[in-house]
């Protein structure tokens, strides 16, 4: 352990001088050793999540809290809520069964890991900002593509041992798979009002509901992905570069903020979340092409402008819970979670409100009826 991992968990777990001789510790100063070896280990040995489960299953029930009382019935059940939110960890339990050491899933790590982030510092080496990012996730990735060829000296070599799932060419996909995500939301609900208004069977609208529960719930870990600063940001697990201002750099960092620093306070009240979510809004710029893309942006960029007061609050000790300390490092946290779980419903409310007709398949339902008459 580096000396600033070694002061990093002594802000966490009340170390009251990380410089003293550990020659003769007390059985309570062994015991909070040993969780932050843990601790440590744990956070070395998994890929980066933003929030952990708690965090994202909170986030999709703060959002269903804000959808209003004539959304489909469907979703408002007890049962559609307990399965969005579950599903809410979907894209982080893929990359449980990835192990590059055993051969399993990696091309699904491969294609999912990246969407979870994105390094926006990066952008300046591909000769974009974040208003000119191409709202298609393939033009992004030519323009990556034509930077490094053009300049291949502006980019660190990377280590191969360090990128086993062949990523790291990439700056990440997180605002592409919010809007990607919200069209298909859009085409569920396209579906499932074909399906109703078209004559389809019982079964086939019980599942194109499935289907939009799904999409609902997938969705919701993205948005939550967006709202913590450091899936925004190279200094993802810890300040990389110049660092006059002190900044932590250990590796655990991510995975304290993630979650440790709740697991540790008590975890994440919802209910009392709940009071600051207002009902959900349906978002003008959905009309416009690539409005929601532009939505997703800018909510991520409000998300980086908060990266250098996170490493503040660190350094200030306020996500420990030691001493009576940590009220405004969980004030931070919860409040990223409100806005996601804000953002969230209005994205759900407006890809409910703005599906586009599917007249594909009315015209397939239509032809089906007319073969068969009869049923």
């Amino acid at each position: 352990m580096t000396a600033d991992e070694h002061g990093f968990f002594a802000r966490q777990f009340g170390f009251a001088n990380p410089s003293v001789s550990l020659a003769f510790p007390s059985l309570k100063t062994v015991r909070k050793i040993t969780a932050g070896i843990v601790f440590a280990l744990v956070a070395l040995a998994f890929d980066a999540r933003a929030w952990d489960y708690e965090g994202h299953r909170a986030v999709n029930e703060l959002a269903l809290a804000s959808l209003p009382k004539n959304f489909p019935a469907f979703v408002l059940t007890p049962e559609a809520r307990r399965r969005i939110a579950f599903l809410a960890g979907e894209p982080d339990r893929w990359r449980n069964a990835t192990s590059f050491k055993d051969g399993t899933g990696l091309a699904l790590g491969h294609a999912s890991g990246p969407d979870h982030y994105i390094d926006l510092e990066d952008l300046n080496l591909y000769g974009l900002t974040p208003h000119t990012l191409p709202p298609l996730r393939y033009d992004f990735v030519a323009a990556i593509v034509k930077a490094r060829l053009a300049h291949p000296e502006k980019f660190l070599e990377i280590d191969p041992a360090k990128d086993t799932d062949r990523t790291r060419e990439l700056s990440g996909f997180l605002p592409w798979v919010i809007t990607e995500n919200f069209e298909k939301l859009q085409s569920g609900f396209a579906t499932l009002a074909a399906l109703e208004k078209g004559g389809g069977t019982p079964e086939e609208i019980a599942n194109a509901k499935q289907d939009i529960i799904y999409v609902m719930g997938v969705m919701g870990h993205y948005v939550g992905d967006a709202s913590q600063p450091l899936h925004t940001t190279k200094h993802h697990h810890g300040w990389v570069g110049d660092n006059p201002n002190h900044y932590t750099t250990s590796f655990g960092f991510h995975g304290w903020i993630d979650g440790g620093f709740f697991s540790k306070t008590g975890g994440v009240e919802v209910r009392e979340l709940t009071a600051n979510i207002r009902p959900a809004a349906q978002i003008p710029a959905a009309t416009e092409p690539d409005g929601i893309f532009r939505i997703a942006v800018d909510f991520i960029v409000a998300a980086n402008r908060l990266v250098e007061p996170l490493y503040k609050l660190d350094r200030a000790g306020e996500f420990s819970n030691t001493e009576n300390r940590g009220a405004e490092g969980r004030a931070f946290l919860e409040g990223q979670l409100v806005k996601s779980g804000q953002l969230l419903g209005d994205l759900w409310l407006t890809a409910w409100q703005t599906a586009p007709e599917d007249t594909h398949l009315e015209r397939e339902l239509q032809k089906r009826a007319t073969a068969n008459p009869q049923k």
